[in-house]
């Protein structure tokens, strides 16, 4: 199986910038795209700003003591890593790599999917 390949966007220059929750969620615009960056445990994470089942804003949630991030409108969990819904209902929260360099935050969006394959 190919390797992902991304294309990153600067989220902001450092992680001191990003205007988190009391519980370590925001939600930001990037590359126009809503997106949820989630700080746990030092580490710092990014998924799609919108529940997969009801359309939740993943922002307004939290992340239990699992480091899964749940869902404020039906309490969903999902893994930080691989979006995966640990919970059981069986839904997948899309989830972007975040890096951290020396010039900033830098959030992968896909450069391929199943729209753009072709290219």
């Amino acid at each position: 199986m190919a390797e992902k390949e991304y294309t990153w966007h600067k989220l902001a220059d450092s992680i001191t910038e990003l205007n988190f929750s009391s519980v370590g969620l925001a939600e930001v615009e990037l590359a126009g795209k809503k997106i949820c960056v989630v700080l746990y445990k030092d580490q710092l994470f990014a998924c799609s700003a919108k529940c997969p089942h009801a359309g939740g804003n993943m922002a307004e949630g939290y992340t239990d003591a699992l480091g899964n991030i749940v869902c404020p409108t039906h309490r969903y969990k999902f893994s930080l890593q691989q979006g995966r819904n640990s919970s059981g209902e069986g839904y997948y929260l899309k989830t972007y790599p975040v890096e951290i360099r020396s010039d900033g935050v830098f959030v992968g969006f896909e450069a391929k999917n199943f729209f753009n394959w072709a290219k």
